[in-house]
């Protein structure tokens, strides 16, 4: 057998046993051009698993269908499973060497174990700068920024006790809390899901001396675009815990303080950090809940969550976007953004799901509004019925600030982002190992 010969036979082998222990007692029928077409309609539609059925069955029968068996990488990846995931993505690499696509979203699955060294090493051979999936999708992919933290543990915490307890400065606006950045004094940052790594103002970076590692594109609301500079700090004091060894984003944080209600904002606590924890926004007892993520944490939880409480399965794409099933009134079920920092609405939806819903622009009603790209006109209307999992809402404040720019950006619909206003009476937990999110009306004990 040649060289060549031996090489598809060992990646066919891995295949076959990868979709053995995946995905047991898969039909073993033949696939056609319309399996393909199912999959991909599936997985456009946000059904996750389902495509991956049909995906698994495809590759079952050719292991070397490379877009099958990307799809696989890419759905596993979604599901946050991430042994899954690499070992579709490096069968798919196995495949096709050149093709950047399974690279980046190895990286990924690596970036997400604090595994930077070889996220960068899985980065061999693209063009960083100018990959268009790291672009618009993990552009906390920045290979110096990466590099920097060789030889130490990211996201590393040091403290006593299980959990600790931050408590919101403010009321009314989305939650801030005080937190100290490399031993500093206290400083205010908000708290905002919509975000992915912890992020500091611009200035406020300067002032701490912080190393730059170039800057990104960053999309914002409204489709706005503007830079989001790359750096890192040696620590971050949370409650009674500090983490060490964090990547940051920088932007100019500190014009948004006079809407937040207080006098300086310094930053922002995004999805990237609570997802090192069994994290908790506890909007009735106005305080954040960090547990530490074991087994331990997560059994207390389950012990201690009330009747009330439901759980809602969600994905995580790009390298923050956790998404999950809502309904808007009546119209059919839609994936929708979980963006906590959706600050004076509920609810956002894209532009063809407002008029396909009968939705009114209240438009004598229009203001402006400041956003991290700049400043926005602002409409605000209303959704009768809105849920999220089985919980419902009704009469949900909503805003239409332009375009929402991520509604086809990952290959499936997303129908809008849901936000504080409609978070705002539960505890909301966010748990990344079993991939829910917990809507408790009454808070569990501490």
């Amino acid at each position: 057998m040649t060289e060549t010969k031996m090489k598809y036979a060992s990646i066919c082998i891995a295949l076959a046993l990868i979709v053995a222990t995946c995905f047991p007692g898969q039909a073993r029928s033949e696939p056609n051009r319309s399996d393909a077409d199912s999959a991909a309609q599936l997985f456009k539609a946000g059904k996750f698993t389902e495509a991956g059925d049909i995906y698994a069955r495809i590759v079952a029968q050719d292991p070397k269908d490379y877009s099958a068996v990307l799809q696989l990488g890419r759905v596993a990846l979604l599901a946050n499973r991430l042994d899954d995931a690499q070992r579709w993505l490096e069968a798919a690499i196995a495949l096709r060497p050149g093709d950047d696509d399974a690279k980046v979203m190895l990286a990924e699955t690596f970036y997400r174990r604090d595994d930077f060294q070889k996220a960068v090493a899985a980065l061999n051979g693209v063009e960083v700068g100018t990959n268009r999936l790291i672009i618009e999708q993990y552009p906390t992919l920045n290979v110096a920024k990466l590099e920097s933290f060789k030889g130490q543990t990211p996201y590393e915490v040091h403290g006593d006790g299980q959990t600790t307890h931050l408590k919101f400065l403010n009321g009314a606006s989305l939650p801030v809390v005080s937190v100290r950045v490399n031993g500093g004094d206290e400083v205010s940052f908000f708290i905002d899901t919509g975000g992915s790594e912890l992020g500091l103002d611009t200035d406020f970076a300067k002032e701490l001396g912080l190393p730059q590692f170039g800057d990104v594109q960053g999309t914002f609301a409204g489709g706005e675009q503007a830079k989001v500079g790359q750096s890192r700090i040696e620590s971050l004091k949370l409650g009674d815990w500090t983490v060490q060894n964090l990547p940051v984003m920088t932007l100019p944080f500190r014009q948004l303080s006079a809407g937040l209600g207080v006098k300086r904002i310094d930053g922002v606590i995004g999805t990237t950090l609570f997802y090192h924890f069994l994290a908790t926004l506890d909007f009735p007892r106005g305080e954040l809940v960090l547990r530490r993520k074991n087994a331990e944490s997560l059994k207390r939880f389950a012990a201690e969550s009330s009747e009330d409480s439901v759980a809602v399965p969600f994905w995580m794409a790009s390298d923050h976007f956790m998404v999950g099933w809502g309904r808007v009134e009546t119209m059919p079920p839609a994936l929708l953004f979980v963006d906590t920092g959706l600050a004076g609405a509920g609810v956002k939806l894209a532009e063809p799901v407002i008029k396909a819903a009968g939705i009114k622009l209240e438009e004598d009603k229009a203001s402006e509004g400041a956003g991290a790209g700049g400043t926005l006109k602002i409409v605000p209307y209303t959704v009768r019925q809105l849920s999220f999992g089985n919980m419902r809402e009704d009469n949900v404040a909503g805003l239409y600030d332009g375009p929402f720019p991520w509604e086809n950006s990952f290959g499936f619909h997303l129908a809008g982002m849901i936000g504080h206003d409609f978070f705002k009476p539960y505890a909301v937990t966010f748990d990344f190992e079993t991939m829910r999110i917990f809507l408790t009306s009454q808070s569990p004990s501490p």
